[in-house]
């Protein structure tokens, strides 16, 4: 039986000339990988142009429980993201992205409202031209509400700490050491009350930005086991300086 689904391309790995493995997140049936043989001559309706990082995609597809490896039978573009893969800095933020979720997915079942939040994020990204520099930390903050582990701000209060592992906030420090100081923790809540829509109204320096990410990022190590470093990391660290 054939099944037609939007997907997300997380990553791609070539396997040979003219052969592609592709992991995709799927509206319908969550994280799938597919093997994709491209046609040799220019004519054909498979290009590797659709499976850049973060392409929205239409696909059919026959859909088998027990192959690791799914095959295509159609694709095309569910919307064009000639910004997201034309533009440098787009590029390296794109890069990031698909490379964090593809770790951050790996085991993810159907999960529609996770799917839709991952796409509004990559066409506002798409169709932003100005002020975006923040929208790497904005996302994976509010990506962790559909992952299970949110922290809560209602019982916030200025000098309060933030523990990583319980993700919460506290008066006074926990006994482990993988917390926030208060000035972090600060920041952290600011950042959770932001959306991609009022960001630009919240400046932070180079240093500012790369402090957050690198504790967001062990924020994710902490609550997803196995989380690798990223290739793509010094890559973004350089961006808007």
């Amino acid at each position: 039986m054939f099944t037609k689904t939007q997907a997300i391309v997380l990553h791609t790995v070539r396997y040979g000339d003219q052969k592609l493995i592709v992991d995709m997140f799927t509206r319908q049936a969550g994280r799938m990988s597919f093997f994709i043989r491209l046609p040799k001559t220019a004519h054909g309706k498979m290009k590797k142009q659709h499976f850049q990082p973060l392409s929205l995609l239409n696909i059919e597809s026959e859909i088998r429980p027990n192959e690791q490896l799914q095959r295509l039978k159609e694709v095309n573009f569910l919307m064009p993201l000639p910004s997201l893969h034309g533009d440098p800095s787009k590029m390296a933020i794109s890069l990031f992205t698909s490379e964090f979720l593809s770790h951050a997915l790996r085991d993810e079942q159907q999960n529609e409202p996770l799917f839709d939040y991952i796409r509004s994020g990559i066409e506002w990204l798409d169709n932003c031209q100005k002020d975006y520099a923040n929208f790497h930390l904005v996302f994976l903050m509010h990506l962790t509400r559909f992952l299970g582990f949110y922290p809560n701000i209602s019982d916030y209060n200025d000098g309060d700490y933030f523990d990583l592992r319980a993700a919460v906030f506290c008066k006074q420090p926990p006994v482990h050491r993988d917390i926030l100081l208060p000035q972090e923790a600060r920041l952290i809540r600011t950042m959770m009350r932001m959306d991609l829509g009022t960001m630009h109204l919240f400046q932070m320096s180079h240093e500012d930005r790369n402090q957050l990410l690198d504790h967001l990022l062990l924020y994710y190590r902490i609550h997803l086991p196995s989380f690798p470093e990223l290739r793509c990391l010094p890559v973004l660290r350089e961006l808007f300086k």
